[in-house]
């Protein structure tokens, strides 16, 4: 690494800390995110439902907690309000278990809401850029691809419920593999 380059971002191998010494271990948790990324690519049908089936264990988990809260917290007069979540986490999470193809349905349809939103969002902010900044297009473009996402998960809805779900933790597995991979390489080259 160049003077210039430790000048910019500061001292970077005290930054690293300990990267350094385990890189291998990063580039190998990367090699298997990458491996378990590129697998659930032909299986998001089984992803999606185990995420969703997952999702519903821990409402139930929370409904627990809610309880428990409920009993030790008599004193405060929050006792009802924590009853109440209790039932409405219980409730959620044994009907996400009993119904896992409905909720990751549902679940489905308000990730398309939100990708729409959310790029019509960047696409205003990236046009109300357009006299400011060069690099304008770039937030206008990536809303444009979010509203694209969302209208080809709703045009398919309800079967993308069965997998959406699923293809997106896949791909999120392939990035982080390859952001793990790229780390321990740039954590072992430093000297």
């Amino acid at each position: 690494m160049s003077a210039e380059e430790m000048e910019e971002y500061g001292n970077l191998p005290s930054v690293l800390g300990d990267l350094q010494k385990n890189w291998g271990w990063i580039f190998a948790l990367g090699i298997v995110f990458l491996v378990l990324g590129v697998i659930g690519l032909g299986m998001t049908v089984f992803l999606t439902l185990v995420t969703v089936l997952y999702f519903g264990i821990l409402l139930l988990v929370g409904g627990v907690v809610q309880v428990v809260r409920a009993f030790r917290t008599k004193g405060e007069g929050n006792m009802a309000f924590h009853l109440v979540m209790a039932v409405l986490y219980g409730l959620a999470g044994i009907v996400i278990i009993q119904h896992p193809k409905l909720a990751s349905a549902f679940f489905t349809a308000v990730i398309a809401f939100v990708l729409i939103f959310q790029g019509v969002m960047r696409a205003v902010l990236g046009f109300r850029l357009r006299g400011h900044l060069n690099s304008w297009f770039w937030p206008f473009f990536a809303g444009l691809i979010s509203i694209l996402l969302g209208l080809i998960i709703l045009a398919h809805w309800p079967v993308s419920g069965l997998w959406v779900i699923g293809l997106f933790i896949a791909v999120e597995m392939i990035v982080q593999g390859w952001t793990y991979i790229m780390l321990g390489l740039a954590a072992k080259s430093i000297s």
